[in-house]
């Protein structure tokens, strides 16, 4: 398959150093590209203020806990800012999307024979005794977005 090529090629480099980090820099590497797309296209300031109209929503909605028929209507209000502010950051998401399934195809064919990549030496019901590529991908992903995040100042 020639997409299985230009993985090979694109992320080989960061393969020497083992599975471990192999994973946690392609990690880093698909981390930091999403989320310069996410800000790329989607208006930043319209997030942000979005974010806020909702966070005063909230906070609104807690003080009208007595009063049904305004909690509804501030309530519907959230909705409505919600579903506006997933409409926007959906675009960025579907732009992403198809390479990083492509991606993903890619690391379980190369990572499926590592086993546990990060291994704590006792048994974790529902975890076992360690993590293989995908939940060191997903942990490394999700520490990475955090700060990721904040150095962009993305909302």
């Amino acid at each position: 398959m020639a997409l299985e090529k230009l993985f090979d090629w694109l992320f080989q480099p960061f393969l020497i150093w083992g599975p471990g980090w192999g994973v946690i820099i392609i990690s880093l590497l698909l981390t930091i590209m999403i989320n310069i797309f996410y800000k790329l296209f989607t208006d930043q300031e319209l997030m942000k203020n979005l974010k806020k109209e909702l966070k005063d929503l909230q906070k609104e909605m807690k003080t009208l806990k007595d009063n049904p028929e305004k909690f509804m209507s501030k309530q519907k209000e959230a909705m409505t800012k919600n579903l506006e502010y997933m409409k926007h950051s959906m675009k960025p998401t579907l732009i992403t999307f198809v390479p990083l399934i492509l991606i993903f195809g890619w690391l379980k064919t190369s990572f499926a024979d590592a086993g546990d990549i990060v291994s704590w030496g006792f048994s974790i019901p529902l975890f076992g005794e360690g993590l293989g590529w995908l939940g060191t991908y997903f942990f490394s992903a999700i520490i990475f977005s955090i700060i990721i995040r904040k150095v962009l100042k993305i909302s």
